[in-house]
């Protein structure tokens, strides 16, 4: 099994050293490809997401979302361990010298996304996944942070205890408080179906409840197995 995962590792051009063994596909974020793996340092299994640093635009993305990632620690938030350069190097905030950064952050089992193509939810457990969908954009927000792209695809569960986290902040972006919580948001950058219509109309003109819309949108979508505005937009 190791040497089966070693060589997925390979094919996907992972590099981290022999501390993470038997690598998986998982599948892709914002910024980048997602394998699973298994620290044998911590003994634990992770999930690594690989981030090309190729150039200016690349560097920059990667900069962002190691930024945000690294200032939010909530229980309803996907923990991020460490990021690490090539070979397992420890960044030290150094990523310019790297042309890959790896984010190394807790394993979830399966996603909402996932949930759904198996049918609707119950009226029950969708009050407890919004419950805490609901809860980690409470913190998400306190930290003036704004995810941009939630989505059933970027909601991870632990089936054990069901418990509900939010993660992939590859195209979330930090507000400053003293100013407006305006930004631009063009076409294709964020997901399409879980985002307000008025957005189509004033793309650079948005707020914290772009996530708010989204949540709701992903809550009809738990309880009708439909998309709020699929086929509309």
């Amino acid at each position: 099994m190791a040497e089966k995962g070693d060589c997925i590792a390979s094919v996907y051009g992972y590099d981290l050293g022999g501390r993470f063994v038997d690598f998986q596909p998982l599948g892709f974020g914002v910024n980048g490809l997602v394998l699973s793996a298994v620290d044998s340092q911590a003994c634990r299994k992770v999930a690594v997401k690989k981030i090309a640093l190729s150039d200016a635009r690349s560097m920059k993305h990667a900069l962002r979302e190691i930024k945000i990632i690294r200032r939010l620690d909530h229980d309803n938030i996907v923990k991020v361990y460490e990021v690490l350069g090539p070979k397992g190097t420890d960044l030290q905030g150094e990523l310019f010298k790297f042309s890959v950064a790896y984010i190394v952050q807790e394993y979830m089992e399966t996603d909402l996304a996932r949930l759904l193509e198996q049918g609707t939810l119950t009226e029950e457990h969708a009050k407890l996944f919004m419950y805490q969908l609901l809860r980690g954009l409470k913190y998400i927000h306190s930290a003036n942070v704004l995810h941009r792209d939630l989505k059933p695809a970027n909601i991870f569960i632990s089936t054990e205890d069901l418990v509900l986290k939010i993660g992939d902040f590859g195209l979330a972006r930090i507000v400053d408080q003293h100013y407006s919580h305006k930004g631009y948001l063009s076409e294709g950058l964020v997901t399409k179906w879980y985002r307000s219509p008025r957005l189509l109309l004033s793309p650079n003109n948005y707020t914290k409840a772009i996530d708010m819309w989204a949540a709701g949108c992903i809550l009809a979508e738990m309880l009708t197995g439909k998309m709020l505005f699929a086929g509309t937009l």
